[in-house]
Formats: C-alpha cells, structure tokens, sequence
C-alpha cells in the first residue's frame, strides 16, 4: 500500500483518481476504480440532465461501496447547462468528493462544504492552482501539457508543472497528464504530487463503457498520434489525430474561424466515436501516454499492477542505486 495525503484525507486505498471524462465516466467505470481501492469519477454533463446523473450516483452505489465522486466540469459557453441544479443533485445524492473542472470553483466550494464534500480542482498552471486553494479546495488536480483534453496555453509538460505547483502548494496535490503505469506513480511521487489521475490509460479497461475500436486504436497509436484543435482560439484541446481532427488543423492553419469548423467539432459526433468505434465519425480526446499503453487489463488488474510495480520500483532499482551507479 502507498499511504499518502490525498489516500489519508479522501479514504482511499491507493492514490490513484480516474479522470472524469466526458461521455467515459460512467457507473461501471467509476464503480470499478473504487472497488480497486483508487477513486473513481462520475462525470456529470455525460448525463443529459441533473435527473440523470441522480440516477446514475444511484447506480455506482449498487456497484461499489466505497468512496467515489463526481466531476463537475464548468465551462463558459453561450447556452451553460444548469451547473446549480447538477450541484445540488450531488449534494442532494450525498456524494462527498467531487472533481470541480474549467472555471474558477469559487461560486461552488462554499455550498459543497457546507454539506460536507471535499472538492478537488482540476488545473492547468501553477497560478490557478494558487487561486482555487486560496478559495478553499481540499485538494488540486494539476494537468501537464501531456493530457488528453484541454492542457490550458502555457505548454508546460508535467516534468516541470508538478514540482513547480508542489513548491507553491500547502494542500494535497495530485499529478494528472502523461501518466500510465507505474513509472508515472513513482515519478509523480518523487516531484512531489500526492497521487496520480489517470484518463487516457482507463480508457483501455475492459469496464470502460466505449467501443472496443477505440480501445485498439490507443493500444496501436504512438505517443506523436495526436492533434492539438482551437490552438487559433486559444482554447487548445488535445485529440486522436484522425480525419477530422487533421481537417481542423488545416482550416485553423488557413485561417479559419470557429463557425468554419463547428460542424465537425460537435460534442455528439464525439460522443459516437465511443459509442459506435467509427474512429473519424469525430473528434475525440486521447493523451500523448498512449504511446505507453499496451493493453486493455480490468480495472483491478490495472490498479494492482502499477500499485505493486511501484513498490518494486522503489525498493528495488532506486534504493539500490548507488552514487557511483548513477554517475
């Protein structure tokens, strides 16, 4: 067991969080991740409606009894879904950990904790990691540029944003983007996060609730098989490279504007990717840590693999490791 502050302030065996991804973070997903002793995420706008995620919370309780949460991802748009009622469908279902994600959390940590929900933020740079535990979030989630999905506009990998948050941080952290196995743990560990979140690599689980195709194709693709989409639109988010996503990069690369590329960018034609594997039906996210995985393990046989790999890393080839061995 690999006992940390994050495992010892939100019951968790092992620190290890599966990513709350959109149209992925089902019932069976997250049930299966917190049966393995990790934490596993419902994702809530994957449900059409607050009703639905109410729902779905219901089902993970029948599927697993220990703790889980939800990710509330909060993102500008011109027709916002109602982010209050999903907030108070969590509260309402008694769910105690939730993922908050995209905007500044602040208009929701207050009425989560009055209830008694720790709230961990998901963040792209060390300054926004500062703001959300100035607002009182029991924990950070920082994405290196690796991650699959929006890795923000400074461009700096996880080598760098982990130890750069570690130093600024009092609350507990965790490592997210580019992580796979159990190198990915004990690195994360040694830059001075407190757990790992894992997306792309949870993908390739027999309980992951999308096609098998695309289960195959993140198992054949290298780490350089992605796309970076709305880079002109500084809103950056990185894809599978398939048909559809080199289609937007060269009409962004023309000069292109987000009307231009609306139509092949909508959230259902992503959504049927998983649901039907045609692999260029849209755009869907996937990270660079493809390039590592190589299999498609239950969730338990994941878990417990990295878990005892890293324990083997860490009293085996590091604490023999000599001065002279590493010179």
């Amino acid at each position: 067991m690999l006992s940390t502050r994050f495992t010892e302030a939100f019951g968790i065996e092992h620190p290890i969080v599966q990513g709350g991804m959109q149209w992925v973070g089902r019932a069976e997903l997250a049930a299966a991740v917190s049966n393995a002793g990790g934490l596993g995420l419902v994702t809530a706008l994957t449900q059409p409606t607050p009703e639905a995620l109410a729902e779905e919370i219901v089902r993970t309780r029948e599927l697993t009894d220990r703790p889980f949460g939800v990710n509330l991802t909060i993102l500008p748009s011109i027709a916002p879904p109602p982010y209050e009622e999903y907030r108070r469908t969590i509260i309402a279902s008694g769910v105690k950990i939730v993922e908050t994600a995209g905007a500044d959390p602040t208009d929701h940590v207050g009425d989560f904790h009055a209830a008694g929900v720790k709230v961990i933020h998901k963040c792209t740079s060390v300054r926004h990691a500062i703001k959300a535990e100035s607002v009182g979030v029991d924990a950070v989630s920082i994405d290196g540029f690796e991650c699959a999905g929006h890795p923000g506009e400074d461009d700096v990998p996880g080598l760098v944003l982990i130890p750069a948050a570690a130093d600024r941080l009092t609350i507990p952290m965790i490592a997210s983007g580019g992580i796979g196995d159990a190198r990915g743990l004990v690195a994360a560990l040694a830059l001075g996060a407190d757990g790992i979140n894992m997306g792309t690599r949870f993908m390739c689980t027999r309980e992951a609730p999308i096609h098998d195709a695309v289960k195959r194709r993140i198992v054949e693709a290298s780490e350089t098989e992605t796309e970076l989409i709305f880079r002109t639109l500084r809103n950056t988010s990185r894809v599978a490279r398939n048909a559809i996503s080199r289609e937007v990069v060269g009409i962004e690369a023309d000069g292109g504007a987000f009307e231009d590329i609306r139509h092949l960018v909508a959230g259902v034609r992503g959504r049927e990717v998983f649901e039907t594997g045609d692999l260029d039906r849209g755009v869907w996210t996937v990270g660079a840590v493809q390039g590592l995985i190589h299999d498609v393990p239950t969730v338990r046989e994941l878990i417990d693999r990295i878990v005892t790999e890293a324990q083997e890393i860490v009293s085996g080839r590091l604490s023999t490791m000599t001065t002279e061995q590493i010179a």
